[in-house]
Parts: C-alpha cells; sequence; structure tokens
C-alpha cells in the first residue's frame, strides 16, 4: 500500500528528520537508510515496524542537519573490528590473503562519527529520542495507509457487486436449462440412434446423465456465492492485516469458479457471463494486491 510520513526531532544538540515511504508489494521489504554510524539501530527498528506492517516496499530514511558545529569527528568500533580480525585470521589459515588495514577501516560502522564533546550518555539520550521519532512516524505511516484502505476498499466492494451480479445472471440462465437441455440431448439422441449399429438404451441413459452432470453449473454458482461472502466480511472485518494475501488467494477461487463455468457451459449467453467474471476478478486481484 502506498503511504508517506514524516517526523522530525531534536535532542543532544542534533536535530533530524524521519522520512517513510511506502508502495505496493507482494510481501514486506524494509529499505533502512541510516547515516554512517547509526546502523546498531537498525535492528529495534526494523522489529518495531515489522509490528505494525505487513506489506508493501518500505522505504525508511534518517537525515541529520548539523546545525551550529564545526563537523563531526570520528571514533573506532573496536568490538566490531576485533570480529573482523578474527574473521580474517581463519581465512588467512585456509591460504587467503589477509586483508588490508585500509579494507577493514572501510567497512561500514567500523569508523563511526562522533560531535565533539559527545560522550556516552548524550549518545543513549540521542538514540532514544531518534527511536520515539521514529515510532511516530511509524504511526503516521500506517494513518496514511489507512487512509488509502479506506478508498481501496470501496472500489473493492464495487467489483464485489459485479461479481455478485453477474453470479445471480448465471442462476438466472440456469433456470432455462431443462428445456434448452432437453432440446440439445434429444438432438444428440437422434444422432446415436441413427448409427449403425445403434447404441443400446443403457449406453445412451449412462451418456445422458454424465452430460447433465457435467452441464450443471449450480455447485460453481453456489461456491461464487460463498466467495463473496467471504470477501465481504474480509473487507467489512476489524482486523485489518493480512487481508490483502487473503483477497489473493480468494481472486484465485474465483477465477477458478468462473472458468470452470465457461468449460461447462454450452449457452453462448453463459459463456458471455463467464468472460465477463473473468474480466472483473482480474481487476479485484490487481486491486488486492495494493492492501495490506
Amino acid at each position: 500500500m502506498t503511504g508517506f510520513a514524516r517526523a522530525e526531532g531534536r535532542a543532544a544538540g542534533k536535530t533530524w528528520i524521519w522520512e517513510l515511504k511506502s508502495v505496493n508489494g507482494r510481501g514486506l521489504e524494509l529499505r533502512f537508510r541510516l547515516p554512517s554510524g547509526y546502523e546498531s539501530l537498525e535492528a529495534e527498528l526494523r522489529a518495531l515496524a515489522q509490528t505494525k506492517l505487513v506489506r508493501g516496499n518500505v522505504t525508511l530514511n534518517l537525515q541529520f542537519a548539523e546545525s551550529g558545529e564545526t563537523g563531526p569527528s570520528y571514533r573506532l568500533n573496536e568490538a566490531l573490528l576485533e570480529q573482523l580480525l578474527e574473521l580474517a585470521s581463519r581465512l588467512e589459515k585456509r591460504g587467503i590473503g589477509a586483508p588490508r588495514l585500509d579494507g577493514l577501516l572501510a567497512v561500514r560502522g567500523v569508523v563511526e562519527p562522533v560531535s565533539a564533546g559527545e560522550d556516552e550518555a548524550a549518545r543513549a539520550e540521542l538514540e532514544a529520542a531518534l527511536k520515539a521519532s521514529f515510532a511516530e512516524a511509524l504511526d503516521r505511516l500506517v494513518a496514511s495507509r489507512a487512509a488509502e484502505g479506506a478508498k481501496l476498499a470501496a472500489v473493492l466492494r464495487g467489483l464485489l457487486d459485479e461479481i455478485a451480479a453477474l453470479t445471480a445472471r448465471a442462476r438466472e440462465a440456469e433456470a432455462m436449462w431443462p428445456e434448452a437441455l432437453r432440446n440439445r440431448l434429444r438432438q444428440q439422441l437422434n444422432e446415436l440412434l441413427a448409427l449403425s449399429p445403434p447404441v443400446s438404451e443403457e449406453r445412451l441413459a449412462q451418456e445422458l446423465a454424465v452430460q447433465v452432470t457435467r452441464q450443471d453449473i449450480r455447485e460453481e454458482v453456489d461456491r461464487l456465492n460463498a466467495h463473496i461472502e467471504t470477501a465481504r466480511g474480509l473487507i467489512e472485518g476489524g482486523d485489518a492485516r493480512g487481508v490483502g494475501r487473503k483477497l489473493d488467494f480468494l481472486a484465485q477461487e474465483f477465477n477458478r469458479e468462473s472458468n470452470t463455468l465457461c468449460s461447462k457451459s454450452f449457452d453462448a449467453g453463459l459463456t458471455a457471463i463467464g468472460l465477463d467474471l473473468k474480466l472483473v476478478v482480474d481487476r479485484l486481484r490487481e486491486q488486492a494486491q495494493n492492501v495490506e
């Protein structure tokens, strides 16, 4: 689902802006863009985002404005460097050349920017404020996506109404079947009786019974109506999480019943209804991919 949110903050002498952008996606993909030295925040922020978002390609961008400062100095992340040196030692024992110092220092997070005068307390204060500001932006993104979802719900209701109307037309066409089917079977029966040698009456009865069963669409119509009620329940339900994937599945079921209806039809009018159904179901499937 599409959405946009922005939140600004200030703490420990720093000001920043969070910008969160979301576009449609079948699953959930989070792309964090954090300034160098703040990568350690990603795991916690990612976990928080995953509790509130289910689908979408989301970009989460943090930008600092270093007002009133001459510029950042740098410090060495010794814990990360020790891990890299240990890994390099293992690789060297396997015959792989030792990495150069400049290569190690170029690894993201080994060298971290730190403003002059920043201490551990100030850093902790800053990180807490960044997390709170991110949570605010995330709530705004959820609200933005919810507003978009309300518009989508109206579109989906309209598509389901179209499917219901076409299904009703298919059921009405079924009421005309007995006479039409009787005439069709009578014609086929005359053709079979004209064969030499003639077909036995028992075999004729068996073949006619098979044809009647094959051309009975009542089960398909009943399932279409059941799927319509299920889809409407999902749209009107209170829990919006995961609705998109469920509607995806229902769209597949709608399509399956429409295909079967077309394959069973021996009437041009009923075939046209089935084809119209397939078109509407395809539009429903496309819209369902935009839902959370």
